[in-house]
């Protein structure tokens, strides 16, 4: 509940039913016509169009169940499907965009009573109350709203444009390292660098598949994690996710998939075409079982871990792996033999390490760079939720009696 002394005196405080009718979205007898001129609008925006509409021109959309994202204005008129409500302004008491804007800055998350489909009730947003200056004010904080929401919002994709640059610049970098420009300038476009030559996997290095572990063994705490699918993500296990464990393992099947500090893992099976899988990790600690459909590379003195896992990042390394996914048009797959006989490059001990040294230096850049640019769009958030929360306590913009 709004206390009156925190807002200006000469403001209302009013239920949002008395401001706004709220009304429901139908799915019956809605005839979805791909000329129609209605959008219709669920919880996640426009699912079609059609020939009749609900809602008036300026009317806000406010997800009912289902996924409840951020709310919409909506200028044209629309019919909203039932998982959405459509808030429609009483114009002479409450400004279109002033709704929109009071819609923004509520949580209504926080009005679910659902424990399984987040859901809202009409008769809670109903209740809800809301702050109410005079019209013409109400259109004065909606341009001071807009005005700061747009200057932040260009800061935000300035944000964005830069990260989407350096995610650019990674893979330059990568690409760079592993056709020998990182560290020799003097390459030529096409040719490998003086002493390089590509190998099969299988020339460096011994490889085997993770063992088909009984899903009705494992336990929730045991002397050896379990590593999954899920567990996997590019360049980092998630020890935390869904963790499994073993506590007693027979020694022919430790033999087989118990994995040594240094082995690279690759998971093997996901979305076909998606290449949401072919993701690899290095091994930093002992007691780590690895589970069907993640295939270790275990690579002898002469060939460095990190080097192939760097390189395993790369679309030269990639376009290999994919080249041989098999599978249904949901589920791809790669078997063993696309990891034993890829090429990588291949070049003495000392020039891999001095690699991966450069490499690992101007990533830790990239990393910080990242991290700052994280941080300012979680500050940008920040912000547009300060600049809502002082606009409906009259902090905004100069109030006139």
């Amino acid at each position: 509940m709004i206390e009156q002394n925190k807002i200006p005196k000469h403001w209302q405080v009013k239920k949002l039913g008395e401001v706004c009718e709220i009304k429901n979205g139908k799915n019956q007898k809605l005839v979805v016509n791909a000329n129609g001129k209605y959008p219709i609008y669920g919880s996640a925006g426009v699912m079609g169009f059609a020939d009749e509409y609900l809602c008036e021109a300026g009317s806000t959309i406010v997800g009912r169940k289902g996924t409840i994202n951020k709310p919409l204005y909506v200028k044209t008129q629309f019919w909203n499907f039932d998982t959405a409500f459509g808030f429609s302004p009483n114009k002479e008491l409450i400004d279109s965009r002033f709704l929109y804007f009071f819609c923004l800055s509520f949580n209504f998350s926080k009005l679910d009573k659902s424990t399984t489909i987040p859901s809202l009730a009409k008769t809670d947003l109903q209740k809800i109350d809301v702050i109410l200056p005079r019209l013409p004010e109400q259109q004065l904080i909606v341009s001071k709203i807009e005005e700061l929401l747009s200057e932040l919002e260009n800061g935000k994709q300035q944000l964005l444009t830069a990260q989407q640059q350096l995610k650019v610049y990674r893979q330059s970098l990568l690409k760079w390292a592993f056709e020998g420009k990182l560290t020799n300038k003097n390459v030529k476009e096409g040719e490998l660098p003086k002493g390089w030559k590509k190998v099969q996997i299988k020339d460096v290095a011994e490889t085997f598949g993770g063992y088909a572990f009984k899903s009705g063994e494992f336990l929730p705490q045991g002397k050896y994690q379990v590593l999954r699918m899920g567990n996997v993500r590019p360049g980092v296990i998630r020890y935390s996710e869904s963790p499994v464990y073993l506590d007693k393992v027979d020694e022919n099947v430790l033999n087989r998939a118990l994995l040594q500090t240094n082995d690279v893992i690759i998971t093997q099976t996901g979305t076909r075409k998606k290449r949401d899988y072919g993701f690899t990790v290095l091994i930093t600690k002992p007691n780590l079982l690895l589970n069907q459909r993640i295939a270790s590379i275990r690579f002898n003195e002469s060939y460095l871990p990190k080097f192939f896992l760097y390189f395993s990042w790369t679309d030269l390394f990639k376009d290999q792996f994919f080249a041989n996914e098999t599978g249904n048009v949901g589920q791809g797959n790669v078997g063993m033999k696309a990891v034993t006989e890829t090429l990588i490059p291949f070049l003495s001990y000392n020039e891999q390490l001095l690699i991966v040294e450069e490499l690992e230096s101007k990533l830790t850049v990239c990393d910080k760079i990242e991290e700052t640019i994280s941080q300012s769009l979680q500050q940008a958030e920040t912000l547009r939720q300060s600049i809502l929360k002082k606009a409906f306590e009259g902090k905004l913009v100069e109030n006139k009696k």
